[in-house]
């Protein structure tokens, strides 16, 4: 594991929301805000009414975009995650195989029952799973030899 890909792992780990990155029927971007839960370093889970804008976007086009940053980190000290990803709702006969990874109160989601997001309820759960991954290297880091700003590749699921 090199020190960026600890550096995603660390960041997906420490944070409780991303920004997804949808796109609007007219092209544009739409960005969402929500509270996720990661299993893996690769799937992202969600929890959302089908009716929302950015999920009638994901039911469209499920190619996405995500950012996972701290907002309280100080000014020159911010790290992110960059993830392309693809997205989707989780159908009814998974719920009960993903809920234990998709919802955890630990991480200060509110511990929803199977039958509260399908059927007739309000609430889906959805999946993003990302396909790549970059993090912001600032411009004083080591592996930063430009000394800009910069995204760099990271894999957060490659351990040792």
């Amino acid at each position: 594991m090199t020190d960026l890909d600890a550096m995603a792992r660390r960041i997906i780990e420490g944070n409780r929301y991303m920004v997804l990155g949808t796109v609007e029927p007219d092209g544009a971007p739409r960005l969402s805000p929500v509270h996720y839960t990661p299993a893996r370093h690769t799937d992202f889970y969600w929890v959302s009414s089908p009716e929302a804008q950015h999920s009638r976007n994901v039911a469209e086009r499920p190619e996405m975009r995500i950012v996972i940053f701290d907002s309280t980190a100080a000014v020159g000290h911010g790290e992110a995650v960059y993830l392309s990803a693809a997205a989707r709702v989780i159908a009814d006969p998974e719920l009960e195989r993903v809920l234990g990874e998709a919802i955890q109160p630990s991480r200060g989601a509110r511990a929803f029952a199977a039958d509260e997001l399908r059927g007739p309820a309000d609430l889906r759960l959805y999946v993003a799973t990302a396909t790549s991954c970059e993090v912001h290297v600032p411009g004083r880091h080591p592996l930063n030899r430009g000394g800009i700003d910069t995204r760099m590749p990271a894999d957060p699921t490659r351990t040792g």
